[in-house]
Order: structure tokens, then C-alpha cells, then sequence
């Protein structure tokens, strides 16, 4: 069945984020949505006010290809496409994240946008936190690796703004971390928009797909 869209407020996505809380047991979360949706906002948001004790963000973003890969493999220009991230490598921490062996801290990448680049192992993940809460474009989509990732997470929600709201926030966020305001507009037109129709089609597959107020 499909989910219909909900218009919510951060304060309920956070009780709802809340209820995955179990102590002595490992959840896992997941925010996707086309770029521009503010994955990282609300994930930050949400972990921010459950607080370390109870939660722990690690975005996929972290499994970015290093720009020198994507420069051998003739994708640099695609940055941000499906096949541009270490979609198995994502899929093994999460594997690891969700064994929660006594005792292992898990260390996860992070990724830079000032150097547009991952950083590894900048993220530490101890067994005891009881929700993981990753975010990324690609958890629903059905290729690659990319569903055994979906195998993994409990729930996986879909943010939905309005379509002039994320393609602004797109072109800011580009002229934020250094491009001019022609080229952060054609990126967030392009390469951008067209991962986000790729995104947006795999919404059907979320557990629920919020719109915020």
C-alpha cells in the first residue's frame, strides 16, 4: 500500500523517532528523499533531541566514491547519482550496525561538503546506543546493493517538501560551499534534478512520507 503524505511537525517526527528507542535492543532509521528535502536537517534534528544516550547519526553520505574515483570512472560530472556511492560498503555497516556486538564501537565516514569529500572512520557508534538513524537519497531504491540496505532498517521515512522550496534550498546550499550562483542554479537544474526524479519514484516503497509545516 502506498503512504500517503502526512503533514507533521518536526516535534512528532521526533516522538515518533522516540518510539524506536528500546534499551538493550539496536533499531534503525531511515530518512530519504530527493535532494534539497532535508534529510540532514530533520536527522540531526531528531538525534539532536534524543540525545546521545539514545541515538546516533550516520548518513550514507559518507560512502560518497572519492573524487578521484569518480574521476576514473567518467562520473565525476554525475556526482551524487546512485552509482557514484560505495553502495556495498554502505550496506556492510550497516550490517555491523545492526549486530550491536557487545563491547565494538563501529566507526563510520562522514562526508566533507567543504572538501567535497568522505572522511573515513569520523563518526563513532557505540554498542549501547539503541537507535541508529541514517539518511541518505538512495535507501528505497530497487538496484545494486541499494535493498539490502532497505532489508536492514525497521522504517524508512520519505520527506516531501514542495518542489520550488527544495529546489531553492538546493541552489543555496551549492552557492554556501563555493559555486556561483549561474553554476549552483544549473547543477541543482540538472544533476541534481535528475536524481531527485529518480528519488521521488521510489517513494511509494517509504513506510510513511512526511510533509513538514
Amino acid at each position: 500500500m502506498v503512504a500517503r503524505p502526512v503533514e507533521t511537525d518536526l516535534a512528532d517526527l521526533v516522538d515518533r523517532a522516540r518510539a524506536f528507542v528500546v534499551p538493550g535492543q539496536r533499531r534503525m532509521l531511515g530518512i530519504t528523499g530527493a535532494p534539497g528535502a532535508g534529510k540532514s536537517t530533520v536527522a540531526e534534528a531528531v538525534v539532536a533531541a534524543l540525545g546521545p544516550a539514545s541515538a546516533v547519526l550516520v548518513p550514507m553520505d559518507g560512502f560518497h566514491l572519492a573524487n578521484a574515483v569518480l574521476e576514473a570512472l567518467g562520473r565525476r560530472a554525475r556526482k551524487g547519482a546512485h552509482d557514484t556511492f560505495d553502495d556495498a560498503g554502505y550496506v556492510a555497516l550497516l550490517e555491523r550496525l545492526r549486530a550491536a556486538r557487545p563491547g565494538e564501537t563501529v566507526y563510520a565516514p562522514a562526508f566533507r561538503r567543504d572538501l567535497e569529500e568522505p572522511i573515513g572512520s569520523a563518526l563513532a557508534v557505540a554498542p549501547d546506543v539503541p537507535l541508529v538513524v541514517t539518511e541518505g537519497n538512495y535507501l528505497l531504491l530497487e538496484r545494486d546493493a541499494w535493498p539490502r540496505a532497505r532489508a536492514l532498517l525497521d522504517e524508512v521515512w520519505f520527506l516531501a517538501p514542495g518542489e520550488d522550496v527544495r529546489k531553492e534550498r538546493l541552489v543555496r546550499r551549492h552557492e554556501a560551499f563555493g559555486k556561483s550562483p549561474v553554476d549552483a542554479r544549473a547543477w541543482a537544474l540538472g544533476t541534481d534534478q535528475r536524481n531527485a526524479e529518480l528519488i521521488t519514484a521510489t517513494a511509494p516503497r517509504a513506510d510513511a512520507v512526511f510533509v513538514l509545516r
